[in-house]
């Protein structure tokens, strides 16, 4: 009688890793005897299997923050468990849009849930799912005694989705995915002490807590920690939509306001979003004109003796530079329609100009005014480019929940076709606008 055997899970990697390269080296029979190629290739997949563990569950030491300073494990646990307010429970971290990787979960409380026998309304079911480190982008700590005492985050919290294959908010893991159901704010105002933030935007407690529910779902504002410019003249909140991390190879600069490429955001974040310890310079934050906040905190030269946070970068930038944009599903756009939308792309609305195929972004340097997209510059101004960046356009599909542009000041593609038809005075037919918009849900 035969048996079947599963490989430990400690193993899969190596052995996923040694198959790969195996059947490489096969394909290559021209090459396989060249050390240097096999050293690349063996090379590239440490890398992206590295800094794919670094994506997912690397808090860079940011816990001392997250839980030290702000304190944000009491209020998960609650007054119950030893910690403060009513805690938070699986509905509740689901609801502000918290996302569960059910490959994570051991077989009984995956049995648990699929039998709907997991309270969802009790903050100690998702203390079990932190201890699986099932909850995407964050990251708990246990004492001997399995009382959580810190959290951290990481990269996926933000620029993670899950598939809901087993219900919504919980499936297998999309990594590169903007999570535009994340409501950052919410979870950062459950923060029993928010004083360490006050303090360095030089307001009072009540104040943070106001600007942090004026985000919403989907949204964040990272500057806000440079120049402390928490709303835009007309009184909406300057925070900007989550960005997806898939589809970056080949783009220049890394976010809307082109402040650095992919990886000066990843040092960027770590070190001053984030709060990990680790090491950032940047003399343009020292301008205390444009960055009030960052020159008087210091954060143009960031020093921790231990650095946990450099030595990753490098591996971290491959594995993002390697998430491809996800393609759009058959049937989620009309084919023929997009075939003349793409004529429409490329000629009639001049969209090619800019978004140049197959990036859909310029090749070398991709920044404009504001002006030159005839909107405002409040946004560009915050960055020291004093420009935006042109979006690469692969994947638009995927995230287009909460608008379009960076802030999401056009509610729906149609919205931004109105808009540039008007302010390049293009003369698109109505025709020429549906096929374009079956065009960019099919990139």
């Amino acid at each position: 009688m035969k048996t079947s055997r599963t490989l430990p899970r400690k193993w899969v990697v190596p052995w996923l890793l040694t198959l790969i390269l195996g059947v490489v080296a096969a394909g290559s029979d021209a090459q396989a005897d060249n050390p240097n190629d096999r050293l690349i290739i063996k090379n590239s997949m440490r890398q992206l299997l590295t800094g794919r563990n670094t994506f997912r569950f690397d808090t860079f030491g940011d816990s001392a923050f997250w839980g030290g300073t702000l304190k944000l494990h009491q209020a998960i646990v609650g007054e119950k468990l030893g910690g403060v307010g009513a805690g938070v429970s699986p509905a509740m971290a689901l609801a502000v849009g918290l996302k569960v990787d059910v490959d994570a979960l051991p077989a009984s409380l995956l049995n648990a849930l699929k039998q709907g026998q997991v309270d969802l309304g009790d903050p100690a079911s998702t203390l079990a799912l932190l201890k699986a480190n099932a909850v995407v982008g964050i990251k708990g700590q246990f004492d001997g005694a399995g009382r959580l005492e810190s959290v951290g985050i990481t990269c996926a919290l933000c620029h993670s989705q899950v598939d809901n294959s087993l219900a919504k908010g919980i499936g297998h893991r999309l990594d590169g995915w903007a999570n535009r159901d994340l409501n950052v704010g919410a979870i950062v105002n459950l923060s029993p002490d928010l004083s360490a933030v006050a303090q360095t935007l030089k307001v009072d407690e009540a104040t943070v807590r106001t600007v942090l529910t004026s985000w919403g779902p989907g949204k964040f504002d990272a500057l806000l920690f440079l120049d402390g410019k928490a709303f835009r003249k007309d009184g909406q909140s300057a925070a900007v939509l989550i960005p997806p991390a898939y589809g970056l190879a080949g783009v220049n600069l890394g976010t809307s306001t082109g402040f650095g490429s992919t990886t000066y955001w990843n040092a960027f974040v770590a070190n001053l979003e984030m709060h990990g310890q680790g090491t950032f310079s940047d003399s343009r934050l020292s301008d205390a004109s444009l960055f009030p906040v960052a020159a008087a905190a210091g954060f143009d030269n960031v020093r921790h003796d231990d650095d946990l946070i450099t030595s990753k970068l490098a591996d971290l930038h491959v594995y993002q530079l390697n998430i491809p944009a996800p393609k759009a599903p058959a049937g989620s756009f009309d084919a023929t329609a997009a075939a003349r939308g793409k004529s429409v792309f490329a000629n009639q609305a001049k969209c090619a100009t800019c978004h140049v195929p197959p990036l859909f972004t310029e090749p070398g340097f991709n920044m404009h005014k504001a002006s030159e997209v005839g909107i405002d510059d409040f946004q560009a101004n915050r960055s020291p480019t004093g420009q935006l960046r042109t979006s690469p356009l692969k994947g638009l599909w995927a995230h287009q929940k909460g608008g379009f542009y960076h802030d999401g000041r056009f509610a729906t593609l149609a919205d931004v076709l109105e808009h540039y038809d008007t302010f390049f005075k293009l003369e698109l037919s109505s025709n020429d606008k549906a096929d374009l918009i079956e065009y960019l849900k099919s990139l």
